[in-house]
C-alpha cells in the first residue's frame, strides 16, 4: 500500500510545479500558449519514453468509444486555467480550488454511479478541503509589536 501512496504524492507534486512553471511561462505569453507549449514538451516526452518502453500502440483502439478521446480536451483547459491561476492566486490556492473541485465533483459522480462507500464520509472530506481552503485565506495576521 505505500507504493501507491508515495506515486499518488509525487504526482501531486508534480501537479504543482508543473503548474508554477506553466504559471511563469504565461507571464511572458499567455495561458493558452503556455498550455499549447506545456502539451507540445508533454507529447514530445511521451514519445520518448513510449519509445524506450514501448506501449504507444494496443490492439484494442479500435474498440475505445469515441467520447473516450475527448479527455484531453479537459486536459487544455485545466492546463490554461491553472497557468492563469497560479499568477494570480498562488499554487496554494489553484491546488486547494482544483482538489475541492475534485472532490465534488468525484462526490456527485460516485452518488450517480453507486460507487461503494460511505457519501456522508465523503461529503465531510469535501467540508474539510473547503474549510482549508476558507482558511487559508483568511488575511494575514500581524503580529502584536511588544513595546520595549
Amino acid at each position: 500500500m505505500i507504493l501507491p501512496v508515495l506515486v499518488a504524492f509525487a504526482a501531486g507534486v508534480l501537479v504543482i510545479l508543473s503548474r508554477q512553471i506553466n504559471g511563469r511561462l504565461s507571464l511572458n505569453t499567455s495561458a493558452l500558449e503556455s498550455s499549447f507549449w506545456n502539451h507540445i514538451v508533454g507529447a514530445v516526452a511521451l514519445t520518448i519514453a513510449a519509445l524506450i518502453f514501448g506501449g504507444l500502440r494496443d490492439a484494442q483502439v479500435a474498440q475505445v468509444p469515441w467520447w473516450a478521446w475527448l479527455g484531453g480536451t479537459g486536459g487544455v483547459v485545466f492546463i490554461a486555467a491553472s497557468s492563469w491561476l497560479v499568477t494570480r492566486i498562488g499554487a496554494a490556492q489553484t491546488a486547494l480550488l482544483i482538489i475541492a473541485g475534485q472532490m465534488v465533483s468525484g462526490v456527485v459522480i460516485d452518488l450517480i454511479t453507486g460507487a461503494p462507500g460511505s457519501p456522508l464520509a465523503r461529503t465531510i472530506g469535501v467540508a474539510l478541503i473547503l474549510a482549508g481552503m476558507w482558511v487559508s485565506r483568511a488575511p494575514k495576521v500581524k503580529a502584536a509589536q511588544s513595546p520595549v
